[in-house]
């Protein structure tokens, strides 16, 4: 990703200042996001796609390499996080996949959530909980999914998850793009596989 963000960027002929003004991120986080010093978290990521003007996924992989149906072994997954992460750890899936409206993740939260910031974007999220307890943390409340359990809501509600119990669950992340639902007049269950 490190280069991605760099090539990006340089293709749109935007400086670092200039990219920092577009997402809200500052000038020398940037710089060291580029300089793989440190791994964005995926709201950072949303940010920085839409102020590239590219989807989400192609922060993780190059745009020649997209397929129209990618398949992701549980072995092949990427991770996007260092492994000894402290916080929430990340692991790609789908990253060659064509154009998309959303993006898929693994996603193991950390069991204490305090230092994690809360996290808000635009689009929406759905998380779904294969392995373990996890637990949503909202301004407004809290919600303890187990294993089975699923949430959908608006990602710009500011939020976080952490592990319940003594180990990491496992969590599916699903991240879809803000769009403009006017282009897409079709009732959202117009056909059923």
């Amino acid at each position: 990703m490190i280069n991605r963000v760099r090539r990006l960027r340089k293709e749109r002929l935007l400086t670092l200042e200039a990219l920092a003004e577009r997402s809200g991120i500052t000038k020398s986080y940037l710089s060291k996001v580029e300089r793989g010093q440190s791994v964005p978290s995926i709201a950072v990521c949303a940010k920085l796609a839409k102020a590239l003007d590219v989807s989400l996924d192609s922060l993780f992989a190059d745009a020649d390499d997209l397929d129209e149906v990618t398949v992701t072994r549980a072995a092949e997954r990427r991770a996007l996080t260092d492994p000894d992460e402290p916080g929430t750890r990340y692991e790609g899936m789908a990253l060659d996949a064509g154009a998309k409206g959303m993006t898929p993740f693994m996603l193991y939260p950390p069991l204490d959530a305090g230092p994690v910031p809360f996290r808000d974007h635009p689009g929406e999220e759905f998380v779904f909980v294969h392995e373990g307890r996890a637990e949503l943390i909202l301004p407004s409340r809290t919600l303890t999914l187990d294993p089975g359990d699923c949430v959908y809501f608006k990602a710009t509600t500011p939020h976080k998850l952490r592990s319940l119990g003594t180990g990491r669950a496992t969590v599916l992340l699903l991240v879809s793009s803000d769009h403009d639902t006017a282009d897409d007049a079709r009732p959202p269950h117009s056909r059923l596989p």
